[in-house]
Formats: C-alpha cells, sequence, structure tokens
C-alpha cells in the first residue's frame, strides 16, 4: 500500500472515531430515560449500563472528551502531510502556481479534511444519534465504561476540574426537574400532530391532569339545586317530587335538611316499585358519603372509587352541606369543558319534556317573566317581590309550606321544596282544564 493510500485510510479512520465519539454522546444525552427505566426493568442490562452513564455526566463526558482530543491529536500528526507533498510536486510542472506549490497543497489537505471531518465525523454521527437515540445508548454505554474505567485517572482529574470551576462561578449540579403537567401536554400535542393520538384527548389529558388542583367545590351542584327527601314523608309526595326533578340520587333527611341520615338511588326506589313492594326511603337508603369542599376532585374520584358509592355530600369549613358532587360531575371534568363555577351558582330554570318548568326559588321575577311569555309582571318598581321564592310568600300571604299551590295568569305554581323557611323549588305549568295538578298532558307557559 503507498503512503498516500495508506495516510487517506488512517485519517478516514480517525474520523470514523470522531464520529463514534460524537454520536455516542449526543445519543446518550437525548435518549429517553423513561425508555431506559422500562428496558432495564424489563432485564436489559445494557440500558441499566445507559441510565448509569448518563446519571454520571461528570465521566461520561470526560472519557468522550478524552476520546475526541486523542483523535483530533493523532489527526493533527499525521495531518495529510504526505497528501500535500504530492499536490506540491504535482503543481511543480505549472510556472505560475510553483513558488505556491507547498501552500496550496497543505491549504487543499486541510481544507479536504476539515470538511469530511465536519460531515463524517459530526453531522452524519449526531444525526444517527438522534435517529435512535436509546438503542444506540445501549449499544455504546459498555465501550465507553470500559474506556472510562481505562482512563480513569486523567477522567477523575477532568471531572474534580470541572466541579471546582462550576463552584467558582456559583453553578452547582444541575437540579432534576424530572417530568412537569406541562412536559407531558406538549408530548400528547406533538403525538396528535404525528397522528399517534385522536385530536380529542389532549383536553381529556389535561382535564386529568388538573384534577389534584381542582376544588371539589368548583364542580359541585350547590345546595339551591339539590333535591332533598323527608325520610318520614308520604309516598305519593316523595315520588311527585322525584318526578319532576329528573334527578337519579336525593339526599334524605330527617326532621332538618342539616341531619342528613342518608341518600337514596332512583334505581332503588322503581326496584321495589316493580316486586310490588312499598317504597320507603328509610329502608331504602344507605349512609351518606361527606367529603369538604376544599379537597380535591382527585380525592374525590379516590373517595369514590374506595366506597363504591356514587354521590358525595360537600361540607363548608363550618360542616353544613353546601352541595353535592357525583361520579359523573367528575367524568365532565375530564372529558368535557368544566362549566365555569359562577354559571353553576346562577338560580336555573329546566323546561320538562311536558312543557312544565322546574325553577329555582332564587329566580329573578325579569328571568321568569322572559321563560313565559304569557306572563306579565308589575314593574320592578311597583313590587316587593323580586325573585320566585318572594312572590310565591307573598301570593300565598304566608310562610310556604311543600305542596302549596296557586294559580297565576294561566300557569299553575306549585312549592315542591322548601329551604328551611326559605321556598327551594317551584313548579310552574299550564292550566289544563279538567286536570289535577300538572299532568302530563299540561300545555306550556310559554306557549
Amino acid at each position: 500500500m503507498s503512503g498516500v493510500a495508506l495516510e487517506i485510510l488512517l485519517i478516514l479512520l480517525l474520523l470514523a472515531a470522531n464520529g463514534i465519539f460524537a454520536m455516542t454522546e449526543i445519543a446518550v444525552v437525548s435518549a429517553r430515560k423513561i425508555r431506559l427505566r422500562r428496558m432495564a426493568e424489563a432485564g436489559d442490562h445494557k440500558a441499566r449500563a445507559a441510565l448509569a452513564l448518563a446519571a454520571s455526566p461528570n465521566r461520561f463526558l470526560a472519557t468522550v472528551q478524552i476520546g475526541i482530543t486523542t483523535v483530533g491529536v493523532l489527526a493533527g500528526a499525521f495531518g495529510g502531510a504526505t497528501i500535500a507533498e504530492q499536490i506540491a510536486n504535482a503543481l511543480q510542472s505549472i510556472p505560475l502556481l510553483a513558488p505556491y506549490g507547498e501552500a496550496i497543497g497543505l491549504g487543499l489537505v486541510v481544507l479536504a479534511i476539515t470538511f469530511c471531518s465536519l460531515i463524517l465525523g459530526e453531522l452524519v454521527p449526531k444525526r444517527i444519534g438522534l435517529h435512535n437515540p436509546e438503542r444506540i445508548a445501549r449499544l455504546m454505554a459498555g465501550p465507553m465504561n470500559a474506556l472510562s474505567r481505562l482512563a480513569s485517572p486523567v477522567v477523575h482529574l477532568l471531572g474534580t476540574t470541572t466541579d471546582v470551576v462550576l463552584r467558582l462561578i456559583r453553578l452547582g449540579k444541575p437540579a432534576d426537574a424530572g417530568v412537569s403537567d406541562e412536559d407531558v401536554k406538549d408530548l400528547i400535542r406533538e403525538g396528535v400532530r404525528a397522528g399517534v393520538f385522536d385530536r380529542r384527548e389532549p383536553a381529556m389529558v389535561e382535564g386529568v391532569l388538573a384534577l389534584d388542583q381542582l376544588p371539589v367545590s368548583s364542580i359541585m351542584t350547590p345546595r339551591a339545586r339539590i333535591i332533598w327527601l323527608n325520610k318520614h314523608a308520604p309516598h305519593e309526595a316523595l315520588w311527585h317530587k322525584i318526578v319532576v326533578s329528573g334527578h337519579s340520587s336525593f339526599p334524605v333527611y330527617e326532621q332538618a335538611r342539616e341531619q342528613v341520615v342518608g341518600v337514596v338511588a332512583l334505581k332503588a326506589i322503581y326496584a321495589n316499585l316493580a316486586a310490588g313492594i312499598p317504597a320507603k326511603v328509610g329502608d331504602l337508603m344507605v349512609p351518606p358519603l361527606f367529603i369538604e369542599g376544599t379537597r380535591t376532585v382527585a380525592t374525590a374520584l379516590e373517595l369514590f372509587k374506595r366506597t363504591g358509592h356514587h354521590l358525595a355530600l360537600v361540607t363548608d369549613n363550618t360542616g353544613q352541606v353546601s352541595g353535592l358532587v357525583t361520579v359523573l360531575d367528575v367524568m365532565e371534568a375530564i372529558v368535557g369543558e368544566l362549566p365555569d363555577a359562577s354559571d353553576r351558582l346562577k338560580p336555573q330554570a329546566r323546561k320538562r319534556p311536558d312543557g312544565s318548568w322546574l325553577v329555582d326559588g332564587s329566580l329573578a321575577l325579569e328571568t321568569l317573566e322572559s321563560l313565559l311569555n304569557r306572563m306579565h309582571f308589575p314593574p320592578e318598581e311597583h313590587r316587593n317581590s323580586p325573585t320566585v321564592a318572594e312572590y310565591a310568600a307573598q301570593r300565598l300571604g304566608r310562610t310556604p309550606q311543600e305542596g302549596d299551590t296557586f294559580t297565576e295568569q294561566g300557569c299553575f305554581f306549585e312549592i315542591l321544596d322548601l329551604d328551611g323557611a326559605r321556598v327551594d323549588k317551584v313548579l310552574i305549568g299550564a292550566l289544563d282544564s279538567g286536570s289535577p295538578l300538572l299532568p302530563p298532558s299540561a300545555r306550556t307557559c310559554n306557549a
């Protein structure tokens, strides 16, 4: 083999060695530790070695730098002198270039080696390292550990010196930031762009990540919207209230609503009725489940899983019931856009399938008037009852009781529920001559 061919071969081998060090460095730095850890837990010794290498950046980077520096020194020692000399000799036959033959030959060799070093020794190897970092980190972890042990005195010296310099510039060891919620969200969004995840999944993931920060009070149904059942109320009164509410579970109280004694499910009542057994709330209810409103939704979900309950009563800082939360509320916080808490606290008016309306007692008369086009109340400055509850008390001329009824402008009003002495729920429907109360055939009031 000629001297020129041998020199070219040695330079290419040195460039390849430089490329291996550069590829290993970028692969170990960019490898995802979660994937390597999963492989290591499955018994992959190479992945375990790669994790150990990544966990000791001082030792690893010092080893890589020793390798690259050694390659650079050897490349400088050879430097393509023979090739440059051959080029200079070839230029001697050109009178114009003959005086500059050595400079031109050396310049061309330096340019060629620099170009090849950038391509073969840096760019291509690093692109390869980024293409599959975990696989390359596993393959090269063993050789790098062996080289580190071989050059341990120099590696130790370089690592110690590096630590001293970092302390002098007041830069300590980097903190392990771990994986944040934002990192997970970014990965999911990247997965959506790559087509790995469905476009609806990021919202659900963000909902799950928010559960440990979201208070239960922000997703609960407030007290004003709860339909309560009296443990000792007759079946007819309870059944009418259950049917018009549209709910599936109800808290049960005894004497006063502050004395919650249980929760009853609609399906339990239906099961008794289907079997021909009288539905007694006291026999069908289960012990109530309580949770503080300041606790997180994640805590509520864990409580539901542990107890098997689907509903919990939310308490305030005084221990009083301020609302209730269900498994469905938790699911809506995950899969749907969470409603604003202020919207939940607004008085509600819900139109039922038979055309009647179930409204909160705190609903403003102006809002009711806009819903029921046939009704017209006196102007605000000429009335003393701004809400439906106060209007009902004024029309009755006494403290309202559950079951009280009155008619107004062709509409039927029934006091369906009380919260203490305050009217909580009112059922409103159109009068239908010859029909008792509000049958399913009742016309809607805003017809």
